[in-house]
């Protein structure tokens, strides 16, 4: 992996992070990630006559690898929220995350990526210090404690959640192999909204929107240009990465997000989570080097 991938990546993370803290903070969550899409769609598309890079019409395989893309991440979050509504975070975040074990086979086996032994050694401590995370003390029973009851609808939507994050994942650097980054960016992102749209469509959003938008605007606007910029350089990165590697080494946000928790927001076993995320800084070093 390059210089230039691995830093627009991480950058990448970083943003990530940060708009997941302004997420936390909200008061309806659904309804503020649609007033962040919806702002960050305004100023991509205020941005766009200025961008260098010569526009031209997406052809329709692109467009389709785009809103399929869109279709994948929008599943993805609902599935979360679902999980989320009545399963304990400690067991459902692993199990989200289990995209990262179906990126690297995805992309062996459909793009024909092949991985360095460095570099399959630090996919492997970016999964294992994911895993750890869920962790409230040191055992193995503790580690294996998400998979116990795998009949459990929470369960089963954590992983469908990762599985469909995949998917995801292969389509959008399927369509950046192809169409430059920004324009794809612009159009999965368009369809992300459009999708949300639909879903806050039902009655009983239609009070948040305004309440949300009262109570939060300064987070909301504060989000489109972090949104923006963690979609960009992620996307700019996945075009010049495998996306086996891109995948893990954008779980740095979880770095990010772990000190925010320990330094800010007082979250406890502080000790766990910070061995944790030391483990899968040590395995995108690898990557990077691999």
């Amino acid at each position: 992996m390059s210089n230039l991938a691995f830093t627009l990546i991480v950058i990448s993370a970083v943003m990530h992070a940060s708009w997941n803290l302004l997420v936390k903070k909200s008061r309806h969550k659904t309804v503020f990630i649609w007033w962040m899409f919806a702002i960050s769609s305004a100023l991509f598309t205020a941005v766009l006559p200025i961008v260098p890079e010569e526009f031209h019409w997406p052809g329709h395989e692109t467009l389709f690898l785009a809103v399929g893309g869109a279709f994948c991440f929008v599943i993805y979050h609902l599935l979360n929220g679902r999980a989320y509504q009545h399963g304990d975070l400690s067991v459902i975040y692993p199990l989200s995350q289990t995209s990262m074990v179906y990126v690297p086979i995805w992309g062996a086996l459909l793009l024909g990526e092949r991985f360095s032994l460095r570099g399959l050694c630090g996919i492997l401590m970016v999964i294992f210090g994911t895993f750890c995370l869920q962790m409230q003390r040191v055992s193995f029973a503790e580690l294996a404690r998400p998979f116990r009851d795998l009949k459990s609808a929470p369960v089963q939507a954590a992983l469908w959640a990762g599985f469909v994050y995949s998917i995801g994942a292969i389509t959008e650097k399927t369509g950046v192999r192809h169409y430059p980054p920004v324009y794809f960016t612009y159009f999965m992102v368009v369809s992300m909204l459009l999708l949300m749209t639909l879903n806050l469509a039902r009655p009983k959003y239609w009070p948040q929107v305004a309440e949300e938008l009262r109570v939060n605007w300064r987070r909301i606007l504060a989000s489109g240009p972090v949104v923006m910029t963690s979609f960009l350089t992620y996307r700019y990165g996945l075009n010049m990465a495998p996306v086996g590697y891109a995948v893990p080494v954008r779980q740095v946000s979880i770095v990010v997000g772990v000190l925010i928790g320990i330094l800010f927001l007082r979250e406890s076993f502080g000790r766990i989570r910070l061995g944790a995320a030391l483990v899968i800084l040590a395995g995108t070093v690898l990557i990077r080097l691999g």
